[in-house]
């Protein structure tokens, strides 16, 4: 017992120490980020550009439009900026740096969020475990860290509404000390979050707590529950504020083209000094040259490959850690109420959340090799439902495994660091080959600030002129400006499903709330676009039984979000690859019917893409698809 009163006494005084840097030293709480500030002329251009992105006609360019602006950036007018990478980093440098009046071009190898950003937890987070150390280490500076990502964890919410939204996360507590040691350390994450803080914490009785999560157990390792602290954190659709990005940044002038790949880079014959790349459009086969001022590599896990490729001797900066993740049914946890288990018997972390409709539990932390399309190992599931099977009164079972997949946290190591112990979940700016700026490292929540860093290093390396300093911070993505949680309202009372029979007469459908809801939070402002063209094309079918995708979706992201692919829409235009791997392969006729469609493709295109698509759901080890021996998960 002296051991938690010892605990308990650090934590206090850490607590008091934090309070004091906040009251004294307020430069960690109280004075802005550069972020934050309103640079002069800033309003007059955040006006001009929201404007351009909320225009109700604005389409944004066809990727023919993108490609031809790419190639037409020539040696003697290249663009200001060429960004490598199409994940949350990648499309945040893009959009800075459009939104700033630089020139600005970005390709991606597969489709924007095909990565490590299509693959989180789905959580906008501070970081309840950094605080932790910070706390018990007395290290300002990771507590800093902390202070930066809550804050700029409210602006990712107040930028994308629509997509993003506050999620309650309970603590299960075992012992009284437990309750005491959580209740005061979630207290001091609200502390921290200050202004930015999205809900007090707060404490329940067991009761309580069962009423607010009744699949969570009373008893758990021959303990009785005492209660749990309730803290909350941000919740997204990842991809879907990936492709948000893309497109926003489209509207404000970048030329984004997915399915591109930097095959080498243009060289300068006398200073050596990176000026472009040849890239290869993938769909086409056409090769070609794009010069630029800088070129930020943003590849994620794979940056190495690319400053390989203009150093072959170049160190690596990615320490890459792999992550799993599963869909269960959504009896396993309440609608709007999640679990996370701070510390398991084995010292790891485990959650389960609610998630569009289904939960998603998670999640682990192993070496990993880097692959494009990583798999989830068996004993990784097993690993995750016996973490949660030990806090929960279902019974839980293998086969409830609708989907499972792996993604590659790119933790990041200082290439210029005279050590490598401080392998960081913050992110690095590094540009150790003359006109290659490389960022990596950070996390979902961070994204808006290391995409102004990477911008603001971009400049200094070409001597670009901006014609404003960044206005991000403020800036509301394509579909979130003017949103309301009411929205839906509109689309069930103005619209219907109109749908094609079996025998092909068109029928009539309700607009009913799911699918409403649906479609506001999956587009925003924008889903009277996709409403209309399910009511005027008869495409108001749903695409899988159970979920609230319809037809009409797969036509309006061919037509508005570059979908150019059956797996870019089952996987990141729609999420039903991650929600229930099954439903997806039966959807995949349906959508590569209406997708031939809008792209004029043949019988062959059409074999080749049922066959891409069966091999991609196949690396999401649902329980059909997967071979296991269960075990005690019957």
């Amino acid at each position: 017992m002296s051991a938690a009163a010892t605990r308990l006494r650090r934590l206090a005084t850490a607590a008091t120490a934090a309070v004091a840097v906040t009251a004294c030293g307020g430069a960690i709480l109280l004075t802005p980020s550069v972020a934050s500030n309103d640079p002069a002329g800033g309003s007059a251009t955040i006006q001009s550009v929201r404007r351009t992105i909320n225009n109700p006609s604005a389409v944004v360019p066809s990727r023919t439009v993108q490609e031809s602006s790419l190639i037409s950036a020539t040696s003697a007018n290249p663009v200001d900026i060429l960004v490598v990478g199409g994940g949350a980093t990648g499309c945040g440098v893009a959009l800075d740096a459009a939104t700033r009046g630089l020139r600005v071009g970005l390709v991606e190898r597969e489709d924007f969020s095909s990565g490590t950003s299509s693959r989180s937890t789905k959580l906008i987070h501070g970081g309840v475990r950094y605080l932790e150390k910070a706390l018990f280490n007395l290290d300002r500076g990771q507590l800093k860290l902390v202070f930066h990502a809550l804050e700029e964890r409210k602006q990712v919410i107040e930028n994308a509404p629509h997509l993003c939204h506050a999620l309650p996360c309970m603590t299960p507590c075992f012992n009284w000390f437990e309750v005491v040691y959580y209740w005061m350390g979630l207290k001091m994450y609200d502390l921290v979050a200050g202004r930015h803080l999205l809900h007090l914490s707060r404490y329940y009785s067991a009761q309580e707590s069962v009423e607010l999560f009744p699949t969570l157990a009373r008893k758990g390792n021959d303990k009785s529950l005492r209660g749990t602290v309730v803290y909350y954190d941000g919740q997204m659709n990842d991809s879907r504020l990936n492709v948000g990005l893309a497109c926003t940044a489209a509207l404000a002038g970048a030329a984004v083209l997915n399915h591109a790949e930097v095959v080498s880079f243009l060289k300068d014959e006398d200073t050596q000094r990176i000026i472009g790349a040849r890239i290869r459009d993938n769909l086409s086969g056409q090769e070609f040259d794009t010069y630029a001022k800088v070129v930020v590599n943003a590849a994620g896990p794979f940056c190495d490959s690319l400053r390989k490729m203009a150093n072959k001797d170049a160190q690596p900066m990615i320490c890459p850690s792999s992550g799993v993740h599963i869909i269960l049914p959504d009896y396993y946890s309440p609608e709007g109420m999640g679990l996370i288990v701070p510390k398991t018997k084995d010292g790891r972390v485990v959650f389960m959340l609610p998630w569009l409709g289904r939960t998603v539990a998670g999640t682990t932390d192993s070496n990993a090799s880097i692959t494009p399309l990583p798999e989830p190992h068996e004993d990784e599931i097993q690993f995750i439902l016996d973490a949660i099977c030990d806090y929960l009164n279902v019974k839980v079972r293998r086969s409830d495994v609708l989907s499972a997949w792996s993604g590659i946290r790119p933790l990041a190591v200082d290439p210029n660091a005279k050590n490598t112990e401080s392998i960081s979940r913050d992110h690095v700016v590094s540009e150790d080959y003359p006109g290659l700026v490389t960022i990596t490292g950070g996390k979902w929540t961070t994204y808006r600030s290391m995409a102004e860093d990477a911008v603001n290093a971009a400049i200094k390396s070409g001597k670009l002129s901006p014609g404003n300093e960044c206005i991000t911070s403020n800036l509301r993505l394509i579909g979130g400006d003017g949103w309301e949680p009411s929205f839906f309202t509109v689309l069930a009372q103005q619209y219907v499903r109109m749908k094609k029979s079996y025998g092909g007469k068109v029928v009539p459908g309700l607009m009913d709330t799911a699918a409403a809801k649906h479609l506001s939070h999956a587009y925003g402002t924008l889903a009277e676009r996709v409403a209309t063209i399910a009511q005027n094309e008869a495409l108001g079918k749903r695409l899988a039984h159970g979920y609230p995708c319809l037809e009409a979706e797969v036509a309006y992201c061919a037509r508005n979000e570059y979908c150019e692919s059956a797996v870019d829409f089952i996987a990141r235009r729609s999420r039903l690859a991650f929600l229930d791997t099954d439903a997806a392969g039966r959807a995949l006729p349906r959508i590569i019917q209406i997708l031939s469609t809008e792209h004029n493709w043949d019988r062959s295109r059409q074999k080749e893409e049922m066959k891409k698509a069966k091999e991609f759901l196949e690396t999401f080890k649902s329980s059909k698809n997967a071979q296991f021996h269960d075990g005690k998960h019957q």
